[in-house]
């Protein structure tokens, strides 16, 4: 999850770098600040941690969520009004 400024144009090329990098790391979008991946373990999230790291904007905040199996097992997801089913994954990162 992430919250970056935009006021400036140098900002919104920052902001779209790093969006762009997360689409490159194989995540998905499940809101324009929020993204996600799934990871087959604790080592394999460190690894994705540290290359976010590395490639984080200069200004603006990310935070790292990481959730289990079970956890993201248990989400329940509302797309108008009907239920979306999940399958059940490996671990998540929320970006």
């Amino acid at each position: 999850m992430f919250d970056l400024p935009v006021v400036e144009k140098s900002d919104r090329k920052a902001a779209t770098d790093f969006r762009n990098f997360l689409l490159d790391q194989g995540f998905s979008m499940a809101q324009f600040s929020v993204y996600y991946r799934m990871v087959s373990g604790k080592d394999r999230g460190r690894a994705l941690e540290q290359k976010i790291q590395n490639n984080l904007p200069e200004y603006g905040r990310v935070q790292i969520l990481s959730i289990t199996d079970k956890q993201y097992e248990n989400i329940k997801s509302f797309e108008g009004k009907s239920r979306k089913n999940r399958e059940k994954q490996p671990q998540l990162h929320l970006f």
